[in-house]
């Protein structure tokens, strides 16, 4: 069977999933040496940490070399799209298309998909980082391929 992923918001899982992906970060990190240590300092087993380890990622480790694709509406002021551009660009992000529709009643949707192999940031907190600029009025991730 094809695995089939989604992309969920953490606040309506149990909080098994956040720890097993503080552990891998930890990891990673180097802030733990191994496992053990760990599982105990977030607050799990060893059995439930090896039981979800494949299968539970934070959307920067899934979207490693993949196409993101935010869609964005923007007050119609001069340098919105510029600015939001630099910000993926300087993040490492690809621009590979941008698509932006006529501005009605002074704001416009756009979309934008770059490639996020080498994007310096997890993509949330890109995102944030957009949607704090001036004359973003909303921003989503509509795509991850």
């Amino acid at each position: 069977m094809k695995n089939k992923f989604l992309i969920i918001d953490t606040s309506i899982l149990p909080d098994v999933f956040d720890k097993v992906v503080k552990v891998k970060e930890l990891l990673r990190t180097g802030h733990v040496k191994d496992i053990s240590e760990g599982v105990k300092q977030v607050g799990i087993s060893r059995s439930t940490y090896y039981k979800y380890r494949d299968s539970v990622f934070t959307l920067s480790e899934s979207v490693a070399g993949h196409k993101i694709t935010l869609g964005l509406t923007l007050a119609h002021k001069a340098g919105t799209l510029s600015k939001i551009l630099d910000n993926i660009a300087q993040k490492k992000g690809n621009i590979l298309t941008i698509n932006q529709d006529i501005p009605i009643n002074n704001a416009a949707n756009v979309s934008i998909t770059f490639d996020a192999s080498q994007l310096e940031v997890e993509v949330n907190e890109l995102m944030e980082d957009i949607r704090t600029l001036k004359s973003v009025i909303k921003v989503n991730l509509a795509a991850v391929e």
